[in-house]
């Protein structure tokens, strides 16, 4: 699966800097863990359909009552689409230059937070609707305004979400100016017990997939696809054994594509099938 960079693929100019940029999405067909490299922070107001996003140690799934702001990053993206068959989502993007400029004029005594949080939900209210009606009309603007426009409309989201969510909303947003990177084992271990594949948990760690396992042999001395196999096997047999769920119930979870291949893997390493467990 290709990599798509963003917001990138959305500017007609590719020699064009802007500090804030918004994009209209639109689309007809579910995407499934699409590999996304975003460079800018973004906010997406979802206007119809779900979409989950998978983090390096942690995912969210939200509908049309709720927004994302997201850090930029390696993520993967599922877009699925509403009853009526299609997917809109508004986008603004925004620099991290934006931000400090931002933080500098209305925080005080900012400094970066050293925590990793890469979203944050924010619950749609009618002042979100009236912002991107206003975002919608500003569209037709001339372009020689459009950047100062997008200007003024950031600043002021901005400050409305400050006024709404308070210091929560500050501290996130001074954890998008943190330069530390989550540490290559921090990320494996958040996603033991995940239903992500391989190559999936290697782009969130920015590797390749056989980089990724050079580096994993050398943290773990042992291969990627056997340890968490094992890791996943052992904690889906204790939580057959609590007796309040079955195999059918939770084979997806532990990365599974279908019941047939969850049993064979368990009877292969325990000796005994899981229908046994439950029986």
């Amino acid at each position: 699966m290709s990599i798509e960079n963003v917001p990138e693929i959305y500017i007609q100019d590719p020699n064009t800097t802007k500090d804030v940029f918004v994009y209209d999405f639109k689309m007809t067909n579910d995407v499934v863990k699409s590999k996304v490299n975003l460079s800018m922070n973004m906010f997406s107001f979802l206007q119809i359909g779900k979409k989950q996003v998978h983090f390096a140690d942690a995912s969210v799934i939200v509908n049309k009552n709720q927004s994302l702001l997201l850090k930029k990053g390696n993520w993967l993206w599922t877009e699925l689409l509403d009853t009526d068959t299609n997917y809109y989502c508004k986008l603004l993007f925004f620099s991290e230059s934006k931000l400090l400029e931002f933080l500098d004029k209305h925080v005080d005594n900012y400094q970066p937070n050293k925590d990793e949080i890469a979203y944050f939900v924010i619950e749609n209210d009618s002042y979100i609707t009236s912002y991107l009606n206003s975002l919608s009309t500003i569209s037709e603007a001339p372009a020689i305004f459009m950047d100062n426009l997008l200007s003024v409309k950031f600043e002021e989201l901005m400050l409305y979400l400050i006024n709404k969510y308070g210091i929560k909303f500050e501290d996130y947003l001074q954890s998008l100016i943190s330069n530390d990177i989550s540490p290559f084992k921090k990320i494996i271990e958040r996603n033991i017990y995940s239903n992500l594949k391989l190559e999936e948990i290697a782009f969130l760690c920015h590797m390749s997939l056989s980089t990724f396992k050079r580096h994993f042999i050398n943290e773990y001395k042992e291969s990627p696809g056997k340890w968490l196999q094992d890791k996943r096997l052992r904690k889906a047999k204790d939580t057959l054994e609590l007796g309040l769920l079955k195999a059918s119930d939770i084979y997806l979870d532990f990365g599974y594509n279908n019941l047939s291949n969850f049993s064979i893997a368990f009877k292969n390493k325990f000796g005994y099938s899981p229908s046994e467990i439950s029986s």
